[in-house]
């Protein structure tokens, strides 16, 4: 596995401890890497990511509510919504990853840790961004 999943599956924990147990989003970066040893080549991005979310919740769920028919926020399942919430930030901040990379890697991210049905509901509402951004000349 490459160190971008590597640190995308960190920063997926890490955002999904911070969204239970409403820790500030430090508190849970420094639980999170307490424990852990040989991390220090995905620590970075991983870190980059989780406080990248934290810093633009509002915006980025705002988009995810946007395009989520029939899905609110608060109804979403948790590990679904930290998934969606990395892949978002990385669709409107990273623009050196390549939208179909973020919404690929997000899929990969609902298989390991979600249910069957969560990679077509990741896909359907990051599609529904992608095509919007693109519209935008986002690539």
């Amino acid at each position: 596995m490459g160190l971008r999943r590597r640190s995308r599956e960190a920063a997926i924990k890490i955002i999904y401890q911070r969204e239970m147990s409403g820790y500030d989003i430090e508190e849970c970066i420094k639980l999170y890497w307490e424990n852990l040893s040989d991390v220090e080549d995905i620590k970075e991005f991983a870190n980059y990511l989780a406080r990248g979310v934290m810093a633009n919740l509002d915006k980025i769920d705002a988009l995810i509510s946007s395009v989520s028919n029939n899905w609110a926020i608060n109804r979403m399942h948790k590990v679904d919504l930290s998934i969606l919430r990395l892949a978002v930030f990385e669709m409107l901040f990273s623009s050196d990853i390549p939208l179909t990379v973020s919404i690929n890697e997000a899929i990969e991210l609902a298989k390991k840790f979600s249910s069957d049905d969560a990679k077509g509901f990741v896909n359907g509402i990051l599609a529904k961004i992608a095509s919007d951004l693109r519209k935008g000349g986002r690539k």
